[in-house]
């Protein structure tokens, strides 16, 4: 059972991963799995056995919810878009009694409070700039070419390096880079929903090799970015803990705003819609308690 819900888990977090504006280390902290998955992947190498066997669950939940909701996705957000957002926007505020729970007794001082405003702000103000800067074809996610030469695979990779902030880093969303960069809707929906969709159903395997030639270095790219970035927010959990928590709650806090500052959420709004977003907010919630709690403690 235990196994299951981690698919499970694995599973919110693929998903949270393909949708911009909502981070996937976001739901690791809902779900009080955050410090265990920085552990294990930081100790991968150290302790082998057993850290894939704490990841390995989340990984199989992550590659499936990847692979479809590359495809799935792009139905919900383009036919109910704010409902969906809300779903995700519930499992969001679930994660802030656990973010709590990490600093309660602590002493919040000027220096967290001025912390709290920069992460929130380093969330919030990319996706002003989106709003300000993503027209035409490149607001509906991209209309970048996907080449393979040497510089664009070097870019595919500096894009993955990019986009695995996502995974780790709670409140950015790695996804919502992409998007900025004009990049999401070729990488994530041709170049990887396209693939599963249509390149393999058809037989097309010149487009299936192309693809792959775009999502291998992107791919790598995340790989090396979670190690990376892994190992520089677990030497902050352990050095100013109080500090980075402080952080990570004002990027949280802000994730909820980016994604509604989204203008095409409202297009076609009516009371049905919104009867419909409350509901998935609070189904959003519930979801985040049932499978969130306490967080997990890490072997040292």
């Amino acid at each position: 059972m235990k196994w299951f819900l981690d698919v499970l888990r694995g599973m919110v977090i693929g998903l949270a991963n393909v949708i911009p504006g909502v981070s996937g280390g976001t739901m690791m902290v809902s779900m009080g799995i955050y410090d265990k998955l920085i552990y294990s992947i930081n100790n991968l190498f150290k302790k082998f056995k057993e850290c894939i066997k704490i990841l390995l669950p989340y990984l199989v939940g992550m590659g499936i919810a990847i692979i479809l909701g590359s495809v799935a996705l792009k139905v919900a957000f383009e036919k109910y878009p704010l409902p969906t957002n809300t779903l995700f926007i519930g499992l969001i505020l679930g994660s802030l009694p656990i973010i709590l729970k990490q600093i309660r007794g602590a002493r919040i001082n000027a220096a967290c409070i001025i912390i709290f405003v920069v992460f929130a702000a380093l969330v919030i103000i990319p996706k002003a700039i989106a709003n300000k800067t993503l027209v035409g074809a490149n607001a509906n996610g991209g209309s970048q070419a996907l080449t393979l030469d040497v510089g664009h695979i070097l870019l595919y990779f500096l894009l993955g390096v990019i986009a695995s902030a996502s995974m780790v880093i709670p409140g950015i969303s790695g996804s919502m880079m992409l998007k900025i960069f004009g990049y999401y809707e070729p990488i994530v929906t041709q170049a990887l929903g396209g693939t599963f969709k249509d390149a393999i159903p058809s037989g097309n395997w010149d487009l299936v090799l192309h693809n792959l030639g775009v999502l291998l270095p992107f791919a790598v790219g995340i790989v090396v970015g979670i190690f990376g970035v892994a190992k520089l927010i677990e030497f902050l959990l352990k050095k100013w803990k109080v500090y980075t928590y402080c952080g990570i709650l004002g990027m949280v806090i802000a994730s909820p705003v980016v994604i509604l500052m989204d203008r095409s959420l409202y297009e076609g709004f009516n009371a049905v819609i919104g009867i419909v977003s409350v509901v998935t907010l609070a189904l959003g919630v519930f979801v985040a308690f049932k499978l969130g709690g306490d967080p997990e403690p890490v072997k040292e």
